[in-house]
């Protein structure tokens, strides 16, 4: 597919901000997506809720985006719920905004008003459009491959409760095992700060590689500096 082919050996860059963090502003997320778009030569965005797929959209219709939907304020219980576009409706509202692919919880958790996963992933085919899967482990990998999905990403590998202590660096080896298993596009995503992290992605299989903190995060760059302080 022309998509995947746009995205294959790139860097997605993911552009979100909670509700209760300043940049969550409207024009903040535009800001930094046509900073990362025009000044650092991104090709795709990974971006949360209808408002700013519809603006970059609007404004870079040629920028590839990922659409999900999150709460307002991540749950502090977030490692027992889906959220990441748990419901047909939230995948409606973000096709409806322009998505070009859709994102998704696919772990095995419960969804919420009874759905399945099963439900959501026809929903999306039924509108032509690209499914990624996130995923924790290989088994949801397998699965979510099984019911028909387009890619594959590691978004959820160390946020749910059968992988919490999982190590805090990118999940390299379920990439190498997804690719050396199952014949699916895969993304690395999640934990991604060095230009190292990112080598050995590729080195790994990955087809693509998600960044979220690292570039658009500033309170979070900001901590690990302070970190070192020892303050």
């Amino acid at each position: 597919m022309d998509i995947l082919k746009k995205i294959k050996n790139n860097i997605i860059v993911s552009v979100q901000a909670q509700y209760d963090e300043p940049l969550y502003k409207e024009e903040c997320i535009i800001a930094l997506c046509q900073s990362v778009i025009e000044l650092g030569g991104i090709k795709a965005l990974r971006l949360a809720g209808a408002r700013d797929i519809k603006n970059i959209k609007k404004l870079f219709p040629d920028t590839i985006v990922i659409g999900i939907t999150k709460p307002k304020i991540i749950p502090k219980n977030y490692e027992e719920l889906v959220y990441i576009t748990p419901t047909i409706k939230d995948a409606k509202e973000i096709i409806e905004a322009g998505a070009d692919i859709i994102a998704f919880d696919a772990t095995t958790r419960k969804r919420p008003q009874d759905e399945n996963l099963k439900d959501i992933v026809e929903y999306i085919k039924s509108q032509n459009k690209l499914l990624m899967a996130d995923i924790a482990t290989f088994e949801e990998a397998k699965n979510a491959q099984e019911l028909g999905c387009d890619i594959i990403s590691t978004t959820l590998s160390g946020y749910t409760k059968e992988t919490k202590f999982n190590p805090p660096v990118p999940d390299y080896e379920l990439v190498k095992k997804i690719k050396e298993n199952l014949d699916i596009f895969t993304i690395l995503e999640g934990k991604i700060w060095e230009q190292k992290d990112v080598k050995l992605a590729f080195k790994y299989g990955a087809d693509a590689v998600v960044i979220g903190s690292a570039i658009t995060r500033p309170q979070l760059i900001a901590k690990r500096f302070m970190e070192a302080t020892g303050k």
